[in-house]
């Protein structure tokens, strides 16, 4: 796939500003109201928007700088958004395209938005809900029962928004059906048409004889819908699912938005993560450290024995194996690493503290760094053989 930036045409330090003029420019090039049937512009115009879409968000800008495409796997095909057409654009950044869905309507007018929605109402607005999950519920994956306030169609119209629901509409006399109006300007250098949506029925076309009272015409109300969501295994924080037509109900018969969930990862107890590995940091007393035991440390699913080996160091990493995360494009499960951590003990009493003088200059409480193995002696070495 192709960098990021290098279809935005933008260098790696481009701040917002610059990477939005960067995207209008390309969306302007690539519109497809200007290249009517020209899959190749079309095709340009989604990676500038899956492009966009991954470097203006902070948080996957970051994972995309560090690990390229791979760090923003999993939102969609490709590395990014993964739109399914040009709508879910349109829908992503209203911000930048407008209402009408096109940032150029004094250049192409409205009509390539208000042509596909003429006589079909105006559509849905997306959903963004944040979905916090365990570390447990990350790595097993799950189903969630969520609750979305949002527009449904209203049942008395069924979401038409008129109260005759079959002849409950009259072709709009100002767009004589149209849904938008030219105005025709000439200068000295020639005649410019600007196509704009119609006012008076707002690009659709036509209006309603009589509104529905239960919804005021719009077709639709303000309700809470429940709905089950399926968290696959591996998720990361940022990640999010998109549900296809869950978002806010269009109006008057318009296509609904879409619902985004954006996956939000809970701190845990005992656990931080790092990419699909998990570590623990495990304290052991002074004795034990030095003469060698077995203990029970906590996994994402349940206790597990680990044997300590005598003269163990503080700052050692033990490997877990295949105890972490899985990976969700792939069966590779990640480690559980065990940080240790030797605990000097503090207030000790007067007989504690006669049992350590005695033992203060004995040879083998002497340090001796050069008979300590190579990878214990360096932090980096222990860290690289963590993660190697």
């Amino acid at each position: 796939m192709r960098d990021y930036y290098d279809i935005l045409g933008v260098e790696k330090g481009a701040g917002a500003d610059e990477l939005k003029k960067a995207y209008r420019k390309q969306a302007l090039t690539f519109h497809p109201d200007r290249n009517p049937g020209d899959k190749a512009a079309e095709d340009s115009f989604k990676s500038a928007a899956e492009a966009y879409e991954v470097l203006s968000d902070p948080a996957k800008r970051q994972r995309y700088d560090r690990f390229g495409h791979a760090g923003v796997r999993g939102n969609g095909t490709g590395g990014g958004a993964g739109f399914h057409d040009i709508n879910d654009i349109f829908g992503a950044f209203s911000d930048i395209f407008g209402s009408g869905g096109s940032i150029f309507d004094d250049v192409f007018g409205a009509q390539g938005r208000q042509t596909r929605r003429r006589g079909q109402g105006r559509p849905g607005s997306d959903l963004r809900i944040k979905l916090p999950l365990t570390l447990e519920e990350i790595a097993e994956g799950v189903d969630k029962k969520l609750k979305v306030p949002k527009y449904i169609p209203c049942e008395t119209c069924s979401g038409k928004g008129a109260e005759d629901t079959e002849n409950g509409y009259e072709t709009c006399s100002t767009c004589q059906g149209a849904g938008e109006v030219r105005h025709v300007t000439r200068s000295v250098f020639g005649q410019f048409v600007n196509v704009q949506a119609c006012s008076t029925c707002r690009g659709e076309g036509r209006i309603i004889k009589n509104k529905c009272t239960s919804c005021a015409g719009e077709g639709r109300l303000n309700s809470t819908e429940t709905m089950d969501i399926t968290v696959p295994p591996g998720v990361l924080e940022g990640h999010y699912l998109t549900v296809r037509g869950a978002g806010n109900a269009g109006i008057r018969g318009g296509q609904p938005g879409h619902l985004r969930v954006e996956i939000i990862e809970k701190p845990h107890e005992h656990f931080t993560r790092e990419g699909l590995d998990l570590f623990y940091d495990l304290y052991l007393s002074f004795p034990d450290a030095a003469l060698g035991t077995e203990v029970e440390v906590p996994t994402l699913k349940g206790k597990a024995r680990l044997q300590i080996d005598a003269g163990i160091q503080s700052g050692k990493i033990l490997r877990m194996r295949d105890r972490g995360i899985p990976d969700i494009e792939s069966t590779r499960k990640g480690d559980q690493m065990v940080r240790i951590n030797v605990w000097t003990p503090v207030n000790l009493d007067d007989e504690e503290k006669v049992l350590l003088e005695g033992i203060r200059s004995s040879d083998a409480f002497i340090p001796r760094p050069e008979d300590i193995a190579a990878d214990d002696r360096s932090f980096f070495s222990r860290v690289k053989d963590a993660f190697s």
